[in-house]
């Protein structure tokens, strides 16, 4: 009888307790819309024909998950991957790939098993500070890929 009284108070107390405890825990997120993620697709497609490269093109939320791809005519099929991978970097990393690929290239290993590409071609989505998402570019040259991806990066504010 006395333990079940216990668990009966500790249970009310518990209850009490909960709210106060949880309180704090959760925190409100931005993330990248459909609408959002078309229109840095656009910014890049855009700045990709200026320059007449022909690129593969990804948008990635703040998670690195795919919401958009294309691949622009005459662009190389390793694009695919490499797009990808380079948002999701970019994305996971919270820095432009290009930072990444610099660090790699001025001594420190690459991190090939974290399943992460450091190439150019990767840069966030940032809204107030936040990283929402992220753009990754592959085309035929790396200075190139860096110029579409940034500038896709600011399409959204």
């Amino acid at each position: 009888m006395r333990a079940r009284r216990y668990a009966l108070k500790l249970l009310q107390t518990s209850f009490i307790l909960l709210p106060l405890y949880a309180h704090g825990q959760t925190v409100q997120l931005r993330t990248l819309s459909v609408a959002g993620a078309r229109a840095v697709l656009h910014a890049a497609e855009d700045r990709a024909e200026e320059l007449s490269a022909p690129s593969s093109l990804a948008v990635v939320d703040a998670a690195g998950d795919l919401i958009l791809f294309e691949q622009m005519q005459g662009a190389r099929p390793i694009g695919i991957a490499l797009a990808i991978a380079k948002a999701r970097s970019a994305a996971r990393y919270r820095e432009p790939t290009q930072t990444l690929e610099a660090t790699i290239n001025t001594g420190r290993a690459a991190a090939i098993t974290a399943n992460m590409v450091q190439m150019d071609g990767g840069v966030p989505i940032r809204i107030d500070g936040a990283v929402v998402g992220a753009v990754g570019v592959s085309g035929l040259d790396k200075s190139d890929d860096i110029k579409i991806a940034t500038a896709a990066a600011t399409a959204v504010k």
